[in-house]
């Protein structure tokens, strides 16, 4: 909240910077990097407006904070196209990807793939925050970009985040995979849902499960979380005990779903299942839940 503080961070020249482009940061240099300078920036003749967070729409650098160890300033900031080509011309820039490619394939170490999942998400949040839900009012950036300020009534939003409960539905014995209409052929992982105003992790998980696969769920403990900037969701990893019994899908929500031993579990995470069948990689939720249950955790 310290407008000066910010401000002076933002202009040093050696304050590290992540540029994006329609949502993905621009990976620079042959050891893959999503990090330039304010001096790089300037050299390449890319502006960036840091002084002041006062637009109504948001085209000023996030400050995503100081490094504690070197005492450096961490911004990022979008750049259109023609931002991207004035940098092209002075830096190696890697060919662009798709954000979920880019956060699963390990090219960049996980602090600076965190970092860029923060970024994008408060972006997101940036471009469906412009004017206030109460007055309709420009809605003002400030605090670095971590609030929005109504320029007409004075209220304040703060950065969204939907929570996500996704399950691990087990009868003790065998687990449930659900195939949903987005996945890919062959793709099945585990059940998930939005939680809803008023309700508690477990009833979400409950909930979730009957309204999908007709089942009820007696017991549900809550196992692991993961941020999921897609655009700004946090994933919530349970595993639901639940009775056995008939499925009954949502046919909105669920193409197929179907039981799966633990060594068939074992077999989806090998690649091995002889229906051709896989699950999630290692970077989602799902797969860490789905490997407990194959290992008898």
């Amino acid at each position: 909240a310290d407008a000066a503080y910010v401000a002076a961070c933002l202009d040093a020249p050696g304050t590290r910077v992540m540029v994006l482009t329609d949502g993905v940061p621009i990976v620079v240099g042959s050891a893959p990097s999503v990090w330039m300078t304010r001096a790089d920036m300037d050299a390449s003749a890319v502006a960036i407006d840091a002084p002041l967070f006062d637009r109504p729409s948001f085209d000023k650098p996030l400050f995503l904070g100081v490094c504690r160890t070197r005492g450096t300033a961490h911004v990022a900031v979008a750049v259109p196209s023609e931002g991207v080509a004035a940098l092209a011309a002075r830096h190696a820039l890697q060919p662009a990807q798709d954000f979920r490619t880019l956060a699963s394939s390990g090219v960049l170490p996980a602090d600076d793939v965190a970092l860029a999942g923060l970024a994008r998400s408060l972006m997101a949040w940036h471009d469906s925050a412009r004017h206030c839900g109460w007055c309709g009012g420009a809605m003002i950036a400030t605090d670095g970009g971590w609030k929005r300020r109504c320029s007409a009534c004075a209220k304040e939003a703060f950065p969204r985040l939907d929570p996500v409960v996704i399950m691990l539905v087990t009868d003790g014995v065998r687990c449930i995979l659900a195939h949903e209409p987005r996945y890919k052929p062959g793709m099945y992982s585990c059940p998930a849902g939005y939680i809803e105003p008023g309700e508690s992790i477990a009833h979400a998980v409950k909930r979730e499960t009957f309204e999908e696969l007709g089942l009820h769920v007696t017991d549900v403990s809550i196992t692991s979380s993961q941020p999921w900037p897609f655009p700004h969701s946090l994933m919530i990893g349970c595993v639901a005990q639940c009775r056995p019994g008939p499925l009954t899908l949502d046919p909105s929500e669920i193409v197929d779903a179907r039981w799966f031993t633990r060594a068939e579990a074992a077999q989806l995470l090998a690649g091995t299942h002889p229906d051709g069948l896989w699950v999630p990689g290692a970077q989602a939720i799902a797969h860490a839940l789905i490997r407990a249950f194959a290992d008898g955790v």
